[in-house]
């Protein structure tokens, strides 16, 4: 890939990242309510979708997937539908990852369940297919090898969003502090849970 072409990709890729989206939500609500880092869990799996999503595109099987509109339906139904009921136990402050009222403390979510729900919710989002779609082609050079530009695009791709994740999941762990230690523990939870399923809708229906 030509400097010139990275010199645009960059930034494009890094505004497009950092700006608010059902990942970086995700990463801000359990930067909340399980610390930076039980949140690299749900980063992995993110990562992994993103990637995945990345790749298929630029290798054109992503037209395929988009070409059926079904099983992305069900997909993203199933997905959503999953993160909008882990938002309302959280408004019920009930579940692991509610905040217990009296303490303050809670059992942390498993690494597998965090995994699935950053690479459900990166997989399962056909906008970010095309976008992918739209964004890649561009910068890719026909005359050169294909797995090597994928490796070296991929490679970009993976290290800005997680960058931007970061950026949300601290800033996420900041207001859970400043609402933890004044004793707004519920409101911590209803503003989290209410973020959650908000994340949840938005992958149903976008």
């Amino acid at each position: 890939m030509a400097p010139v072409a990275l010199s645009v990709f960059v930034p494009t890729f890094f505004l497009v990242s950092l700006t608010p989206g059902m990942c970086m939500t995700l990463a801000m609500v359990l930067g909340m309510t399980q610390g930076v880092r039980r949140a690299l869990w749900m980063m992995l799996g993110e990562l992994t979708g993103v990637g995945l999503v990345a790749v298929a595109a630029g290798a054109g099987v992503a037209t395929l997937m988009l070409a059926q509109p079904l099983l992305f339906s069900a997909f993203k139904w199933l997905g959503g539908a999953y993160l909008a009921y882990l938002g309302i136990m959280m408004w019920r402050e009930r579940g692991r990852m509610a905040i217990p009222e009296l303490s303050g403390k809670q059992t942390p979510v498993g690494r597998r369940a965090l995994v699935v729900q950053g690479f459900v919710t990166a997989v399962a989002n056909p906008k970010g297919w095309a976008f992918f779609v739209a964004l890649l082609p561009p910068f890719l050079d026909a005359s050169r090898p294909l797995a090597v530009q994928l490796m070296v695009l991929v490679g970009m791709i993976l290290t800005i969003e997680f960058i931007c994740l970061m950026l949300y999941a601290v800033g996420g762990r900041g207001a859970g502090r400043l609402l933890g230690n004044a004793g707004r523990v519920r409101l911590l939870n209803r503003l989290a849970g209410t973020l959650m399923i908000g994340v949840g809708a938005w992958l149903a229906l976008g």
